[in-house]
């Protein structure tokens, strides 16, 4: 976008539309795939979108263009998104929930740093030219859509993973009442908000690595790579704990929450690297056991449309989290510590009233 003449602000607005889209949208496509139940269409439908979109973006011939592409990679996430999390939540129901989900994380962790260095690569072969380099990705794409097509012919219906066996423990309920999401997910996705509220975002930590002249800027992405490092660890780690203690292992993301401002905003380097570790390690808590909590919580008919709702969630407790944890930052570090610690111990609170199943038999 910057070689075409990009200001600062139309990128800002451009990639913001394109998160929030990516985001938003699910609240459409997760009901939509509960209904149809064709879950494999629409995920194939979504990584379809981003096959085709990123390598166009290599012979964009505007701006707008451009910005059009960038935007519909973003709407190719929120149409796969809920289908594909729907379709990750049965294959784990053998598998085990916490290490299927952390398996999947641990994964994209290495996808998305061979990504950006295989781009890399080969803009330093073409001598910075983007347009072979995002060419380039249209390989890959391919692959996956071959794999998910496979896949979808090996196993048409997911369903046959998570046969209905259990026992309600309720009466069933009335056709209106089924179609709702259980409470037990609400009060989650209220934990989920509040541990969200409470996150400190790499934007911040950065800005506060560089700014105090402890990490000079072209160090901070290697700091972050390591963290993606301990982000997938972190998820492997407590997939299995989440296997074999139940939902209740996801009581570590506040108290790991709470200790990154507590190490990060110090003026010790050692600190705050330990600090942004331990906030990777959250996002990998984050990115797979949270997700694999909700399979728990609602049932195969209603789970795309849960997921979508999810996701939403999130994304409004990540926006008004770097919102507050940034104007604390400025005001007063102390205070923004406190208050992360409190945000975090109330998160713990509201996970205590979620009726979470134990452990898996």
């Amino acid at each position: 976008m910057a070689s075409f003449g990009a200001s600062a602000v139309v990128v800002g607005v451009v990639t913001g539309a394109g998160e929030a889209a990516a985001l938003v949208l699910r609240l459409v496509s997760g009901p939509l795939a509960d209904r149809t139940r064709r879950f494999w269409a629409w995920t194939i439908a979504g990584y379809a979108m981003t096959v085709v979109t990123v390598p166009l973006l290599g012979l964009a011939g505007t701006l707008w263009v451009a910005c059009g592409l960038v935007i519909a990679e973003r709407v190719g996430k929120a149409v796969r998104s809920p289908a594909k999390d729907t379709l990750l939540s049965y294959a784990t129901a053998v598998t085990g929930r916490g290490r299927g989900f952390a398996v999947h994380e641990a994964l994209d962790q290495i996808g998305a740093v061979l990504g950006p260095l295989t781009v890399a690569a080969v803009l330093v072969v073409s001598g910075g030219d983007y347009t072979p380099a995002l060419l380039f990705l249209a390989v890959p794409g391919v692959a996956a859509l071959a794999l998910l097509a496979w896949l979808c012919a090996r196993v048409p219906d997911p369903g046959v993973y998570e046969p209905v066996t259990r026992v309600p423990a309720s009466p069933v309920p009335a056709p209106r009442e089924a179609r709702r999401l259980p409470r037990e997910f609400w009060v989650y996705a209220g934990f989920t908000a509040a541990t969200t509220l409470g996150f400190t975002t790499f934007g911040v930590l950065s800005f506060h690595l560089v700014e105090r002249g402890l990490l000079p800027a072209a160090g901070v992405p290697v700091l972050y790579a390591a963290a993606m490092a301990v982000d997938a660890v972190a998820a492997l780690g407590t997939g299995w704990l989440f296997d074999r203690f139940g939902p209740v292992a996801v009581a570590v993301l506040p108290l790991l929450a709470a200790a990154v401002p507590a190490l990060a905003f110090t003026d010790s380097l050692p600190a705050a690297v330990l600090g942004i570790l331990t906030w990777g390690a959250a996002i990998g808590v984050q990115e797979s056991t949270l997700r694999a909590t909700v399979a728990e919580l609602v049932a195969p008919s209603r789970r795309a449309t849960a997921y979508g709702v999810y996701a939403a969630v999130i994304g409004a407790a990540t926006l008004a989290g770097g919102a507050l944890t940034g104007l604390l930052y400025e005001y007063s570090i102390p205070l923004l510590v406190g208050v992360v610690i409190a945000v975090q111990v109330a998160a713990l609170a509201v996970l205590a009233a979620v009726r979470l199943r134990g452990a898996p038999g």
